[in-house]
């Protein structure tokens, strides 16, 4: 059977595959809706021995705090906990098709990362890679990242939805292996909630 375009919703399953398309918007929980000019980036073509999945992480964060954060593709430790260094290959430069080298801290089942850039739009504030090689067992991994403002509250805050489709390993069902790749996801989008808090409210503090 093909791939199938999957737009991720709440966690729907069918007979076949993880999750369907419903009006072509993603919806979390009632209260986060993502905008239409975003929802397309997390509609994922996911193959029978794959599975995918969607992370949401509100923060009061400023969106521009949260973007300068999560843009750097060159420095994804600086809330990505599990990563111990990362290194740009090449001239460094950040382009569309950039690669680096992820190295991951010890104790973890697996060493280290080669990914390669796909997206980073600046104006729409989303960013995605792949995994194209490295230690670990997390083939074709590929991620997207989008932030969209607010609806709670003041709307100053920013919503963090990072997606993602992934091979099944050997051995491990999808549902195992969506619970472990969603851990560490959710990890990495509270880290990044916390550290875009603390730029924003230094800013604040530094407004006269």
């Amino acid at each position: 059977m093909p791939p199938k375009s999957s737009l991720l919703l709440q966690r729907t399953v069918d007979h076949h595959f993880d999750h369907q398309i419903d009006n072509n918007t993603l919806f979390v929980n009632p209260t986060t809706q993502i905008p239409d000019h975003i929802s397309h980036y997390h509609t994922h073509v996911v193959a029978e021995d794959q599975c995918c999945s969607a992370v949401v992480q509100e923060t009061t964060a400023s969106i521009a705090s949260v973007w300068s954060v999560v843009r750097r593709f060159d420095n994804p430790q600086s809330y990505k906990n599990f990563i111990k260094s990362c290194t740009v290959i090449g001239t460094g430069d950040i382009n569309i098709g950039s690669l680096r080298e992820v190295n991951l801290i010890s104790g973890l089942p697996a060493a280290r990362s080669t990914e390669r850039l796909e997206i980073l739009d600046e104006d729409r504030h989303v960013i995605s890679f792949s995994v194209v090689g490295g230690d670990h067992r997390l083939a074709n991994y590929r991620s997207v990242t989008t932030l969209h403002p607010s609806a709670v509250g003041d709307g100053a805050g920013t919503v963090v939805v990072e997606s993602y489709v992934v091979d099944v390993p050997p051995g491990n069902s999808k549902e195992d292996t969506r619970v472990f790749v969603d851990t560490i996801v959710r990890c990495n989008l509270q880290s990044l909630a916390q550290t875009a808090e603390n730029i924003t409210q230094q800013n604040n503090n530094n407004d006269p």
